[in-house]
This record gives C-alpha cells, sequence and structure tokens, in this order.
C-alpha cells in the first residue's frame, strides 16, 4: 500500500514538472526576404545649379540648402549660391523654394512634410506649406543627386508615414577602448554624458557638454538629412525637482544635490536638446518605469508606505513631475516609457537614478498611462509608450499577444497617447513572424525597428534588411490605418561595450549599419520603394562612384541575409515557436544573448529534439553559410581600390568579410559536433559517435584560430567559448560516466543479490577445523551479514535483522556501501565536475544520517545504517540505470526532450526518495521501539538540519550566486543567463526561497523537537 502512495505521489510531482517546463514547439512563419542586386549603372549626369533661394534665415532651411548645394558640387563641380529671400535679377539655373499659404497634401498628419516639385525650363520651385516640408524637398534632392538617380518627376511628394524617429545614436558615448576590451561588460547602459555630468557641484563639466553638444548636433542634422524628423534621447528624473509635489520641498529640500543637478541639467543641457526642437525634429525624452531616486523613494516611503504601483498617489507625484518637464522645459514635445525591462543592468552603479521593473500589471499600466496622457492633453504633449513587456507579471505576453494586448489598452483613447511596437514578434531576431499585435488597436502607432542588430553580431557583419523592413512595413500600413511612424535604432539595444566599439557616426565601421538608418528613412516616405535601388544608391553615397564596385557591393548585400540566417541560426529549430518555462525562447538561443556561444543541455537538446527530422539540413546550413559569405568576400575584395573614396573603409569591409568567414566556420564546426553528440544521446549511434569526435577536433582548431585571430579586437571581436567549452568539457566525459555507473550498477546489484537467502547461501564456509564431509553448521564469511542487512533494508526495512554475529567488517560495510554508492553515483552523474552540487546533495545525505544516528545514540546504529542505508542503495540503483545507456548527458537529453521517459524516472526515483523517509521511519518504530510520536520527531529532525544548514548557506551566499555557481558546473541552462538577465529573474524564482527553505525546516525542527521531547521517555522505557 505504501508503494502505491508514493508511486502516486511521485506521479503528482512529475505531472507538475511537465506543467512546468512546459516544452512545446509549433511552425512558425517569417517573412520570406528576396534580396536582389540592383543591376550596375552609371550615375546620372546634372545641369549646374547657379542659385538656391530659400525663403527666410532659418537654420532647417539654411542646412537643407548646404545639403543640396553640397551634393551638387559633388556631381557638377560647381556649388550654388544659397540666396535668403526672393532672388534678383535673372534668374538662369535656380532652385526656389517657397512657402505657401494652402497646404500641397490633404492628410493633416502629413501636410506640414509635404511638398511640391514643379518644373519650369531651368527653374525648379519647391513649394510647401511649412519650412519642414520644404527642408524635405530639399534634402530629398540632394540624397537622390548623392546616389547618382535621375532627378524625380514635377508632383506632390509626401511622407506614407508621419512620424520618423530616431534614438540619439552614440552621442555622448566616450569611445574608450579600454572599456570595450574585455568584451565582457553586458551592461545596457550607454553611459551617454557621464564625461559631461558631475556629482558634485557644479553638476556639469561645460567643456565636456561643449563636445558632447556638437555631436548631438551633427547627429540631428544627419538624421534630418535621411528624412527623419523625431529624436528619442534618455532623460527624464535627471531634470525634476519635483516642486509641484506639496510644499515644493517634499521630494527634495532646497539644497538636496538632486534639485540642484536638475537646474543645472536644465539651463546647461537645454539649449542642446532644444536644437533639435528648433530644427523641426520632435523631442522625445525617454525612461524606463519605475524611475526612482533615493529621495523619491523616501518620501514614498513616508506618505505612502511604500513603492505601491496601484496607489493613485503615487501616479499623482509623476504627473506633477511630468507637468513640470512640460513647463520648465517647452521644446520637449513628449515622453517615451518602457516598462518591460528594468534594473541595475541599466542602471550606473553609484548613480542615484535608477529603475525598478514594478508595473507588471494590467491595473497599473492602466493607472500610469492614463495619469500621463491626461498631464500630456493638458500641455499639448505626446507619451510614446513601448509595448515591449515581454515576461514581466500579467502583462508579460501584451507585445506578442493581440487579447493582451487589447486587455492593457483597449478604452485608452488619449489622442496624445503614441504605442510603439518592435516589428518582429518577439526581439530583434531573424526567423521570427511579424508582429500582428500593430494589425490591431485604435490607438496610434509606431514601428520599432533595429539597424545595429545586437542578436546578429551586434552590426558587425553585412546584413541588408532594406526588404525585411520594406515588407514589414507595408503590411502593417496596409492592415491598420493607426499605423503612423517608425522608430528607427541606430545605435541603441542590448549591451553597449560587450560587443564591437563601434559607435554611430564617430568611430569603427558604422557605415555598415548606417544603411539601417539610410534605408528605413526611405522606406517611411514610400514602402514601395525599390529595395535593392536603396542598398545601391547607400554603396554609391558610402563607398565608390564607380559602377562595378557599386554592383559587388550590391551583390555582397543581397547575399547577406542568407549567410545572417544560416550561420548564426539552426534553420529547422528557429523556424518554429518553441515555447519552455512559461516563455518563448528566442529564435537563436544556442548563441545566447549576444555572443556566448552556449553549451548547455537545456537549449541543446531541444534544438536537435525539433531538427531531428531535418538534421542533415540542420548541420548543413553551417559550412553554406561559410560559403556565401566568401562569395561576399570575394565580390568585395575583388573591386578595384582605386574605386573607392576610401581605402580605409574598402579594408574594413574585406576585414569584416574576413570576420564572418572565419565566425561561421567556427559556429558550422561547432553545430555539427553538438548536434553528433546530441544525436549520439539520443541514439546510440557508433556512426553519431564518430562524427561528434571528428567534428569535435575540427571545432577545437577553429575555436582557437578564431579567439587567436580576434581576442581583444575593438572591431571585430572573438565570440564567447566559455559556455561552449564547458559543455564540450562535459560531452567528452559521457562515455566513461556511462562505463562507471554501469560498472557500479553491476556492482551493487551483485552485492544486494548475495544479500538474498540464495546468495547468503554462496556466502557460508566451513568453521575452522572443519570440512565439508563433515556435514557441521558453516557460518557466513566476513562482510555477508551487512549485505544480508542491506538486503532485507532494501525489501522489508520494518524486518531488518540486529547485529547479531556481525563481526568488524560488517560493521564497516553495512554504512560504507551506501555511503559509497552515493557518493560515487552522484559524482558520476556530475561529470565529477560539480562540486557545487555534490556539496548541497552529500550535505542533505550527511546531515540526515547524522541527525537520525545522534537520535539514536546510545544504541546500535546497525539496523539505522540497514534500514536506511537499504533505501539509498535502491534510490541510487534508478539514477544507476539512468546513467547508464550514455552517462548524464543522456540523462539530461531525455529530461528535455522525452516526456514519457521524464515523467517515469520522476515518478520512480520520487517515490524511492520518499522510500527513504519511510524506512527511516519504520526502522526506528520496529527496531528501536520508538512510539509513533518519537518516530514522527526524530524523523522530522533530520529532514529538517538540511532544510535549516544548507537553506542557511544558499541565504548568506545569496541565490543568484549559488545558482550560478551550480549551472556553470552542471551546464544546464544557459551561462549567460546569470551573467545577463539572472537566472532568478529570467525564471522568475523568488530569491528569497532559500529563506522559506530556513523557514520551513525551522518549522518542521520545533515540531520534531516537541514531538522528540514529549516522547523520549516512553521511548527510553521501550528501548
Amino acid at each position: 500500500m505504501a508503494a502505491v502512495v508514493l508511486l502516486a505521489l511521485g506521479w503528482v510531482v512529475a505531472d507538475q514538472l511537465t506543467a512546468a517546463l512546459r516544452i512545446s514547439s509549433q511552425p512558425s512563419t517569417a517573412p520570406a526576404e528576396t534580396l536582389v542586386a540592383a543591376p550596375a549603372s552609371p550615375a546620372a549626369t546634372y545641369d549646374a545649379v547657379g542659385t538656391v533661394s530659400i525663403p527666410a534665415d532659418d537654420p532647417l532651411l539654411k542646412l537643407a540648402a548646404r545639403t543640396y548645394a553640397d551634393a551638387l558640387l559633388g556631381r557638377t563641380g560647381s556649388r550654388p549660391t544659397i540666396v535668403e529671400g526672393p532672388i534678383a535679377g535673372a534668374v538662369g539655373a535656380a532652385t526656389v523654394v517657397t512657402l505657401a499659404e494652402n497646404p500641397p497634401a490633404d492628410d493633416a498628419s502629413t501636410q506640414a512634410q509635404a511638398y511640391r516639385l514643379t518644373t519650369q525650363g531651368p527653374l525648379l520651385t519647391i513649394a510647401a506649406a511649412d519650412r519642414r516640408g520644404a527642408a524635405a524637398g530639399l534634402f530629398a534632392l540632394a540624397d537622390t543627386i548623392e546616389s547618382g538617380r535621375p532627378l524625380p518627376a514635377d508632383g506632390l511628394v509626401e511622407p506614407a508615414m508621419g512620424l520618423r524617429m530616431l534614438d540619439s545614436g552614440a552621442v555622448g558615448v566616450t569611445p574608450d577602448p579600454a572599456a570595450w576590451q574585455s568584451g565582457t561588460d553586458y551592461s545596457h547602459n550607454s553611459l551617454a554624458f557621464r564625461d559631461a555630468i558631475l556629482a558634485d557641484a557644479p553638476y556639469v563639466d561645460q567643456a565636456a557638454l561643449a563636445e558632447d553638444a556638437a555631436e548631438f548636433r551633427a547627429f540631428v542634422d544627419h538624421g534630418l538629412q535621411q528624412g527623419y524628423n523625431a529624436i528619442a534621447i534618455n532623460g527624464f528624473l535627471e531634470y525634476l525637482t519635483f516642486d509641484g509635489v506639496g510644499s515644493g520641498t517634499d521630494v527634495y529640500a532646497d539644497d538636496d544635490p538632486h534639485r540642484l543637478r536638475a537646474l543645472a541639467m536644465r539651463e546647461s543641457f537645454g539649449p542642446m536638446l532644444e536644437y533639435a526642437h528648433d530644427m523641426g525634429m520632435r523631442l522625445v525624452l525617454k525612461t524606463d518605469m519605475l524611475a526612482l531616486t533615493t529621495p523619491l523613494e523616501q518620501y514614498f516611503e513616508r506618505e505612502l508606505g511604500g513603492v505601491d504601483v496601484d496607489d493613485p498617489r503615487l501616479w499623482d507625484v509623476y504627473k506633477a513631475g511630468l507637468h513640470e518637464l512640460f513647463q520648465e522645459m517647452p521644446y520637449v514635445d513628449g515622453v517615451m516609457v518602457r516598462i518591460g525591462e528594468a534594473g541595475t543592468v541599466y542602471d550606473i552603479p553609484g548613480w542615484d537614478y535608477y529603475s525598478r521593473l514594478a508595473v507588471t500589471t494590467v491595473p497599473s499600466v492602466r493607472s500610469m498611462l492614463t495619469a500621463f496622457t491626461d498631464v500630456a492633453e493638458q500641455d499639448g504633449k505626446e507619451v510614446v509608450f513601448r509595448s515591449w513587456s515581454v515576461g514581466v507579471g500579467d502583462v508579460g505576453d501584451m507585445h506578442t499577444s493581440q487579447k493582451s494586448y487589447a486587455a492593457v489598452l483597449d478604452g485608452i483613447d488619449s489622442p496624445a497617447l503614441i504605442v510603439s511596437t518592435k516589428y518582429s514578434l518577439g526581439d530583434f531576431y531573424s526567423h521570427l513572424p511579424l508582429n500582428d499585435t500593430l494589425e490591431t488597436g485604435t490607438h496610434r502607432r509606431i514601428v520599432e525597428l533595429q539597424g545595429r542588430r545586437e542578436f546578429e553580431a551586434y552590426g558587425s557583419l553585412p546584413n541588408d534588411l532594406t526588404v525585411l523592413h520594406q515588407e514589414a512595413l507595408q503590411r502593417f500600413l496596409a492592415a491598420n490605418p493607426e499605423v503612423e511612424g517608425i522608430w528607427l535604432w541606430t545605435q541603441d539595444g542590448g549591451p553597449w561595450r560587450a560587443g564591437p566599439m563601434s559607435l554611430y557616426l564617430k568611430t569603427g565601421f558604422w557605415q555598415l549599419y548606417d544603411l539601417s538608418a539610410y534605408a528605413a528613412g526611405r522606406l517611411a516616405w514610400d514602402p514601395d520603394a525599390d529595395a535593392a535601388q536603396i542598398t545601391a544608391d547607400w554603396a554609391r553615397r558610402t563607398f565608390s562612384d564607380d559602377p562595378a564596385t557599386v554592383a559587388a557591393i550590391s551583390r555582397a548585400m543581397a547575399l547577406s541575409r542568407e549567410a545572417i540566417s544560416k550561420g548564426l541560426y539552426i534553420g529547422p529549430y528557429a523556424d518554429l515557436k518553441v515555447k519552455a518555462l512559461g516563455l518563448e525562447p528566442p529564435p537563436m538561443m544556442w548563441i545566447f544573448e549576444w555572443d556566448i556561444v552556449t553549451g548547455d543541455s537545456a537549449v541543446l537538446g531541444t534544438i536537435y529534439d525539433t531538427s531531428r527530422d531535418q538534421l542533415d539540413r540542420a548541420i548543413a546550413e553551417g559550412p553554406q553559410a561559410v560559403a556565401v559569405a566568401q562569395q561576399m568576400r570575394d565580390a568585395v575584395a575583388s573591386t578595384d581600390p582605386a574605386t573607392w573614396r576610401s581605402q580605409d573603409l574598402r579594408e574594413r569591409f574585406v576585414a569584416t568579410l574576413d570576420y564572418e568567414v572565419d565566425l561561421f566556420s567556427t559556429l558550422a564546426a561547432y553545430r555539427t559536433m553538438v548536434l553528433r553528440h546530441e544525436q549520439w544521446l539520443d541514439t546510440g549511434s557508433a556512426d553519431a559517435k564518430a562524427q561528434w569526435e571528428q567534428a569535435r577536433a575540427q571545432y577545437v582548431a577553429a575555436r582557437d584560430q578564431h579567439v587567436a585571430a580576434y581576442a581583444g579586437d575593438i572591431d571585430l571581436p572573438a565570440y564567447e567559448f566559455a559556455a561552449a567549452d564547458i559543455g564540450l568539457e562535459r560531452a567528452d566525459r559521457d562515455g566513461a560516466m556511462a562505463w562507471l555507473s554501469r560498472a557500479l550498477l553491476t556492482l551493487l546489484v551483485i552485492l544486494l543479490l548475495l544479500g538474498s537467502r540464495p546468495g547468503q547461501r554462496l556466502l557460508r564456509v566451513q568453521p575452522d577445523g572443519g570440512d565439508a564431509e563433515s556435514g557441521g553448521p558453516r557460518r557466513p564469511v566476513p562482510g555477508a551479514l551487512a549485505l544480508r542487512a542491506l538486503w532485507v533494508g532494501l525489501t522489508r526495512p520494518w524486518k531488518v535483522p540486529t547485529s547479531e554475529g556481525a563481526g568488524r567488517l560488517d560493521r564497516v560495510l553495512v554504512w560504507l556501501i551506501p555511503v559509497l554508492a552515493i557518493v560515487l553515483s552522484r559524482s558520476a552523474y556530475t561529470w565529477y565536475a560539480a562540486p557545487a552540487h555534490l556539496v548541497l546533495v552529500l550535505g542533505a545525505w550527511a546531515l540526515f544520517l547524522l541527525v537520525l544516528r545522534l537520535s539514536v545514540r546510545g544504541r546500535d546504529g546497525w539496523m539505522l545504517w540497514a534500514g536506511v542505508g537499504g533505501a539509498a542503495v535502491l534510490r541510487t540503483l534508478i539514477l544507476l540505470v539512468a546513467l547508464a545507456p550514455r552517462g548524464p548527458g543522456g540523462y539530461w537529453f531525455s529530461f528535455w526532450t522525452r516526456p514519457d521517459s521524464r515523467s517515469l524516472y520522476v515518478v520512480v526515483a520520487f517515490a524511492a526518495f520518499a522510500w527513504v523517509l519511510v524506512a527511516a521511519w519504520l526502522v526506528l518504530r520496529a527496531q528501536y521501539g520508538m512510539t509513533r510520536r518519537g518516530a514522527w520527531g526524530r524523523l522530522l529532525l533530520a529532514v529538517a538540519a538540511p532544510l535549516v544548514v544548507l537553506g542557511g548557506l544558499v541565504a548568506a551566499i545569496g541565490l543568484e550566486s549559488a545558482l550560478t555557481a551550480w549551472n556553470d558546473q552542471m551546464a544546464l541552462l544557459p551561462w549567460g543567463l546569470s551573467r545577463i538577465l539572472g537566472i532568478t529573474t529570467y525564471l522568475g524564482i523568488p530569491t528569497e526561497l532559500p529563506l522559506y527553505a530556513v523557514a520551513l525546516g525551522a518549522v518542521l525542527g520545533v515540531i520534531g523537537a516537541l514531538l522528540y521531547a514529549t516522547s523520549r521517555r516512553r521511548d527510553a522505557v521501550a528501548a
């Protein structure tokens, strides 16, 4: 009956485990992305223009006119004269900009940006209702000329998308090689303006800010020239005094540095930020929520009793701050709010402006947005809310679920609200479907695009996203009339200093991913533009005017997406929508966030299992990517160096393609190695093992070459293979651990069988002086009684024999055999490479057995060792059966990928584990004569000891640190989890869990102690 109950409990545990893992997959449909190269063609020719007339002394129009004049100079050799106001005298060849009273377009959202071209002989007129439209016309003409395209036909030109926003690039970021050298700084904070913002008065370094402001102006000008009209830049709390809260000094006292810094930053940073506004760009400050400082948090503690996002008074404070921002900095056109990411990875150590992941419920998000949009409507501003909330609380799937999106946002109909959403159904990876939440809702929408793809080598590889972005924009515009803009990240996204030190417009090969910004700006005006021509135009503007060179670069870029999608992804897995642990792992995973080649069993086992029916394709894609990258390299390297405007850019281009070939060669060898190893774990095939060993040698050689060539390179950094090598080391030991497990399993079975009645007959000999013919009684050999006791303890612990007749060897073996079985089996289970796991497991066994033994001190421990030891050996046998086929690698492969096998094992293993506790209780009752109360008391004390001691140990170390050490040694989950996101954060594990274990142990210990104390006298009498 007990066995049935224990097996039933095991089934419940297995069922709950399966529900927790929630591993599943289904097909996913990503955009097709058919790239072609534009044919070689010479640049168009243009007539010289003598005069460019702009209507007024306006900084935006002057920039546009200069840009247009520079383009004409580059093509015609003649620079036109720029005139402010009407042209006096004969006109001749001229371009005239006029501002008409009547708008040239009917659409109110774009009429200020629209313009009309009219040609009358040598006179070209740009007519617009607003200076922004007039400037857009000049910028577009300049781009046409620099790209060598024929001038456009007369007619109305208006943007398809009225809002075209950029991030702030690398403005204010110091290109410090030492900060990028290690490549392991995964902080997401750009540290922008750290040179200009001081910790103490006067709070701003004016000389440093002057340099940063020059960068900001150059960035704004570049964005305007590419067709953008908005910019988002970090900042919010840094500019607030919260004077509108209470008496004005309730949050920050008069002399509080936060107040003084805010005033200094408004005064110093204000003119820099105002430049964007003056140039016709909408200026948006972006922040994570909750944004906090220590005094602000203390205010919430005093007034609200804590940081309670469900308390309307909290949002009243932020409303006051937002109103202050709009009033004191009127050139700020709006704020952008993100709730889905926050915490230390985004904060600056020692800087008292930080964020917290706190707005995670539907009511709190709605309260926040209602509060912010109320202020924005009142002040004539806008609130941009990012729907990025993946995995965060109740709103965790708002980014990818239309249902959740509606639950959060339906009914918030403020005209001041704009919802910003990534174009892909997930993060900025390839192989993902387009995000269908952008096709729903009644809110104003903008589409987020990433130019410097963080997950695809941080923009260091050629990566032409033009067709992908075009397909996304065309679909969303057709499906949802509320889609009105884009937000293109030129630089931001992911860690800033873990990849190459390429900083947009500043240093490194930033020209490579400037294609994304250039193309997105063009597509936002005209989503139907020729994508291949856009890429060719970028090549002509950036690298060379030679048709053959432009065509070669275009061919290389047309191959870039195939190289990326095969070289960095394993197609059969990437083409599926996989779910695990309640999350949606991204389509890459074998390269985890962002350059860490993983070696964990969960990811690699799942990738193999989902690719098993297409294993040849999964492996073949690696060499195919290398071949494509080599074609790209050959195309660019074959160009005539004399045709390039910059030899440095040519060298950088060839070098990055050499890097791509090398990287993909290394990754191809690695993918073959791990997939063949997983195949061997799955099938035991000798061919798979031989292919794995061959690929292993190729990987090690390729890895060493890659690291030797690129380690420490701040332009083309080596990928991180620490996690891969941990997995490799354990894979190398799987065979040996399997044989060790088989040997130990065989030995234990033999020893146990020798403890059975038939076995005991074999272990009896004639006493000294006797012989077989005499027919006298035979005695057991030394150790036989220990084997008998363990056999009975395993099968019938309530009938464990006493130690009568046991010799010294028997008394040693009765505890040594179970101890060695536990130690050796758990060591094999951990590849003899995970001391953290052994400390917990062996420590738990040791504490449990020690307390049990002390609870019967003064009495013979023989029966306790026999009963508990026999049960422990049974649990060990079950583990060894799982390890014997192909070692711990095979054990974990089945755990992650074979739910039926996993459930069967968990049911039996849990029942066997629980049987150890049952056996201990039975021995205490039957063999030591304990009362029920006494037996329970002693058992509970034994169970409590490891919970309190080991729980306390883990609590002292810290759960995240303990899990990191354990996972690094066991290689079960991605190695990068703790270094980037945190295992506890990513999996939602409460950091207080060790304290819960201590508390549970303490409760059990108290109950056990009371039971022990109240039964001690009776138990002593029974003894």
